[in-house]
């Protein structure tokens, strides 16, 4: 179980870096990251999901140390970042293809991470820490 507690940590590390660096490329240059002269409006709303986008990646990495009792916050994490692939999803669906990081965005919130949230519910089950 030790080497898979670290497998899963540090596969959660790493792919927590995604939405780190995304949230901080948001929140620092807005609309700026996919458009040349941003909206004030749609910059400040830019800035603010990217924040949210900055506290998901930083949450999931707070779960690193414990990772096998992080089961509820692993959890939620896990379901926002789905909602929100779905939204994307949606939106490629009705407004057509994004830009190539947006489809790993995709990627990322609709496949492995909760490929990472099965795996960490696997963990816990064996630690016992499956309430």
């Amino acid at each position: 179980m030790f080497n898979e507690k670290k497998c899963l940590q540090s596969a959660v590390a790493v792919a927590s870096f995604v939405p780190i660096i995304a949230g901080l490329s948001g929140v620092l240059q807005g609309t700026g990251m996919v458009e040349f002269a941003p909206d004030v409006s749609l910059n400040s709303h830019v800035k603010y999901l990217s924040g949210l986008l900055l506290a998901i990646g930083l949450a999931f990495l707070y779960c690193i140390p414990s990772i096998e009792t992080k089961k509820s916050l692993f959890s939620a994490l896990t379901f926002i970042v789905v909602i929100g692939g779905l939204a994307r999803l949606l939106a490629y669906i009705t407004d057509g293809s994004p830009e190539t990081p947006m489809l790993f965005g995709l990627c990322m919130e609709l496949c492995v991470t909760p490929i990472l949230c099965f795996w960490q519910w696997s963990l816990a089950c064996k630690y016992g820490m499956d309430r």
